[in-house]
């Protein structure tokens, strides 16, 4: 079986250090794992091919680099020939699979023409991000590319609940539409983890992701400050990198806190597992949104690396996280909530380790790339196993 895999979006550096690259090199490997032939269209790469993908086929998509936002969509849009021209002289395939990117359309015509089913992943509501974060000067056209790739997929992966709710909205898109959350291959994470037996020991407090705003950065620093009332064994390690870097080591340097709260920048995927190992416990302190859509990759790995986890009650993570049985959850936002939920894992230990367990056994019961692959190849084998259904919110 042979597979082309389109990422054209140039904010998704394929073999980079984010969330999102590592999503691809995970399903291309999981692809893989299956002795399928996968080719990879990329617009930006950004890294060396790693070794064990080195049995790919890699296209660099030509895209050049401007930083006025109506050149960018031009040559978004632009970029979909050289895309289409790359996978016609590489084909023939069996399946396109396509990350939704904002301006590409490429894969999913290109599987429509040939005939082929064509599997588009969405992994955000990428229209109303690029307008509210970044600028978006042609909607019209953006929502004219959508919708045609939309029609063209005949499958559509949904990686959340609200991913499905906000496609639902498109009638392209309905009637096609698949829950499939984000996963993890466990191999990379060692789980052996024992418990300190003297209260007084170091307790670190993880966190791995982008800095951004909306992963509730500055609340998670509030609530740590409370618990060194406490606790002042514990600690804070904050991996990763982003635009609120700059605010956040302001804030910890105005509190005093340089000696016992680290953070290490970005790191590259292969790095992770060495920085889980660190941690006594991960957490994911998302604020309240009601339009909470994403598939926290560092939930699943924290879990996979047999942390005991504390996560906002928000989304896909209730219900992923059991409170009291494989992590702790809490109201989003109430930073006194999450301070008391770190105390009780401080405070216990040998509970924590034992939840810890229990959220790697979660893991391994169904949340694996291999287990989310099989359920995608399944879907594009067959295109109408129980489509999402939108949820009655009256």
């Amino acid at each position: 079986m042979r597979i082309a895999y389109v990422s054209a979006d140039c904010g998704v550096p394929v073999f980079g250090m984010k969330g999102c690259s590592l999503h691809v090199q995970e399903v291309v490997r999981a692809f893989c794992r299956r002795g399928i032939d996968v080719n990879l269209f990329a617009a930006a790469v950004r890294g060396d091919l790693p070794a064990d993908l080195a049995g790919i086929q890699l296209h660099k998509v030509k895209y050049p680099a401007v930083a006025e936002i109506t050149e960018c969509e031009q040559v978004g849009h632009d970029a979909n020939r050289d895309t289409m021209a790359r996978l016609h002289t590489s084909g023939p395939f069996d399946l396109v699979y396509e990350r939704y990117s904002l301006w590409g359309h490429a894969g999913m015509n290109y599987a429509r023409t040939s005939g082929i089913p064509g599997v588009l992943e969405v992994n955000a509501p990428l229209i109303e991000e690029q307008e509210k974060y970044r600028g978006l000067t042609d909607r019209s056209a953006a929502e004219r590319i959508t919708r045609s790739c939309f029609e063209c997929a005949d499958t559509l992966i949904a990686v959340s609940e609200g991913v499905a709710d906000y496609l639902e909205q498109f009638k392209e898109a309905r009637g096609k539409i698949h829950v499939v959350p984000n996963g993890v291959n466990p191999a990379r994470f060692p789980t052996t983890r024992t418990a300190s037996s003297t209260a007084g020991d170091i307790f670190t407090i993880g966190f791995v992701g982008t800095l951004k705003p909306w992963h509730g950065l500055e609340g998670l620093l509030e609530s740590f400050l409370q618990l060194l009332t406490q606790h002042p064994q514990a600690r804070l390690l904050i991996v990763g990198d982003g635009p609120e870097a700059g605010k956040l080591r302001g804030q910890i340097a105005a509190a005093g806190l340089d000696k016992i709260v680290e953070m290490t920048g970005a790191v590259k995927p292969e790095e992770i597992p060495r920085q889980l190992a660190r941690m006594d416990v991960g957490v994911a302190p998302y604020p309240d949104d009601p339009d909470f859509y994403f598939s926290p990759l560092k939930v699943y790995e924290y879990m996979a690396a047999a942390l005991p986890v504390v996560a906002s009650r928000i989304g896909q993570l209730d219900g992923l996280i059991v409170h009291e049985q494989n992590g702790l959850v809490y109201t989003p936002g109430d930073s006194s909530r999450l301070t008391r939920a770190l105390a009780r894992l401080i405070e216990n230990r040998a509970w924590a380790c034992d939840l810890g367990k229990a959220a790697h056994q979660t893991i391994l019961a169904g949340h694996t790339w291999d287990d989310r692959v099989e359920r995608i190849l399944q879907l594009a084998a067959t295109g109408k196993i129980q489509p999402h259904v939108i949820r009655n919110t009256g």
